[in-house]
């Protein structure tokens, strides 16, 4: 029985001790989609810009996939509207409207700068 009792502590104590490595793992993921996302989106702009709406809406479906990644990971408010901007951004751009793609594509540029991740209790 001692050594049931010894293994069921070791467990647990390994497992409490993951805890914080799986909490930067959330982190650390949370940043590189940020980033993902923040570089296929300024390539979506710069194309809209350029009233190349194929491409914005490319790039825009690039970014709208790290920007859900981060979200799941961990992220505020801030990255719902980002989702919300892209989303809107990618259907202005599949209808052939590259400037309303790009003030979305914008709008959803300031809310990715301004996320941050959350903080889970």
């Amino acid at each position: 029985m001692k050594t049931i009792s010894a293994i069921f502590s070791i467990a647990m104590l390994a497992f409490f001790l993951s805890i914080p490595a799986y909490a930067e793992d959330g982190a650390a993921e949370f940043k590189k989609h940020k980033a993902d996302a923040t570089r296929h989106l300024e390539e979506a702009i710069k194309h809209g810009k350029m009233g190349h709406a194929k491409e914005l809406s490319q790039h825009a479906k690039e970014s709208l996939e790290h920007a859900k990644k981060a979200k799941e990971s961990g992220a505020d408010e801030h990255m719902d509207k980002a989702i919300e901007h892209l989303e809107e951004s990618i259907k202005h751009a599949d209808m052939g409207h590259a400037e309303e793609g790009t003030k979305h594509a914008e709008e959803a540029s300031s809310h990715l700068r301004e996320s941050k991740a959350s903080k889970k209790d």
